[in-house]
Order: structure tokens, then C-alpha cells, then sequence
């Protein structure tokens, strides 16, 4: 399959902003100068994404966030020198779209600062068409997948208890997440031997 990108010249010159939902916001991985929280509306933050890579297997998937349609989302803007846009781009493709279950976009984004600016922001955003998007799975089915879940970048159940702690970071709660997360701490870390 391959990937939905953007082309260059969607990508626009100078700075960079992008959204960060997930773990972006607790592990972005790339240079930035600037970090604002923000909040992107038209989509919603869902464990939509079965991880056959970095948090799980073909044979365990475990469950990682998308970008899925309605609502809104809290999250952080990140601004990338343009020094630094091409090759930040290009760390987030090879991290992002590594099954090509996202589609790159650029979305507006609200930034929560004093002067609530409104910038265009590159994000990911679920692709409801790939053979990965779960869609709305049940609590128990979530619970399951992401106790499973273990793949190159750790256990699953890490992945939701760092991401519900950079909400909390922010004031923010996300009601489903943050009860999984309740979930998961309550259990002894479970280790596959690796």
C-alpha cells in the first residue's frame, strides 16, 4: 500500500506546525521551537488503529489513537523551523506510515495560547478504508487489545498511560481513555520476556 502524503508543495514553505494527539505529544522525536497546546475540531482522538508495528503484532494486534471523524480533540501544535520541515517530515512518514494507515493532511488548529491564534497544522488522521482502522471497538474489546498489544516501540499498555499523562499535563481528560488507563494501572505490568 502506499502512503497518503502530501506533496511539497502542499507542505508550503517556511515553519512547520504540526498536531500532535497521541504520543507525538509525549515523545515528538524531532526539533521544534515552539509547543502550544491546542485543539483541532472535525475529528475526534479514538483507539481506531489496530498497531501491527509498534505496539503490537499482525498475530497480537494491540490498539493505538487516530484521528476519526466528528468532534474535536485536544492536543499539542509543535512549530518546526523551516531549517527542519523537509527532514521533520520525513521522520514523521517513515514513523507515522509505516503500514500507510493514516492519511497526512493538514487540518486548522486552534492554538490555546494567549493570542488563540489559528494555524495549519500537518496531523494524521485515520484512513477508514485501511484493513488496520477497528473502528468503535467495545471497552472489553480495547482492554484486550491493548493488554496484548507489545511490538519495536513497547508494550501497548504503556503507550495509553503515557498518552493519558500528557493529557493530564495539560488539564485535559479524555473520559474513555483515561478509564482504560485507570484499567491498566491497576494491573501488575504484564512482560513478555523481550
Amino acid at each position: 500500500m502506499s502512503a497518503k502524503t502530501l506533496t511539497e508543495s502542499e507542505l508550503s514553505e517556511g515553519d512547520l506546525w504540526v498536531f500532535g494527539y497521541g504520543s507525538l505529544m509525549w515523545n515528538p522525536g524531532f526539533d521544534f521551537v515552539e509547543r502550544v497546546p491546542a485543539r483541532l475540531i472535525g475529528e475526534h482522538r479514538a483507539l481506531c488503529v489496530y498497531s501491527f508495528v509498534h505496539r503490537g503484532t499482525p498475530e497480537q494486534p494491540g490498539l493505538v489513537l487516530g484521528l476519526d471523524r466528528g468532534g474535536a480533540c485536544r492536543g499539542i501544535a509543535f512549530r518546526v523551523a523551516d531549517a527542519h520541515r523537509m527532514a521533520t517530515v520525513a521522520y514523521l512518514r517513515e514513523r507515522e506510515q509505516v503500514t500507510s494507515v493514516y492519511r497526512e493532511v493538514k487540518r486548522s488548529v486552534w492554538l490555546e495560547d494567549d493570542a488563540c491564534r489559528r494555524i495549519s497544522a500537518l496531523t494524521y488522521v485515520v484512513d477508514r478504508g485501511h484493513a488496520q482502522y477497528a473502528g468503535r471497538l467495545s471497552y472489553a474489546e480495547q482492554l484486550r487489545h491493548v493488554r496484548q498489544g507489545h511490538g519495536r516501540s513497547g508494550p501497548n499498555r504503556d503507550y495509553v498511560i503515557a498518552t493519558v499523562k500528557a493529557l493530564e499535563t495539560q488539564g485535559c481528560r479524555d473520559v474513555p481513555l483515561h478509564q482504560l488507563a485507570e484499567a491498566l494501572r491497576d494491573e501488575a505490568p504484564v512482560h513478555s520476556g523481550q
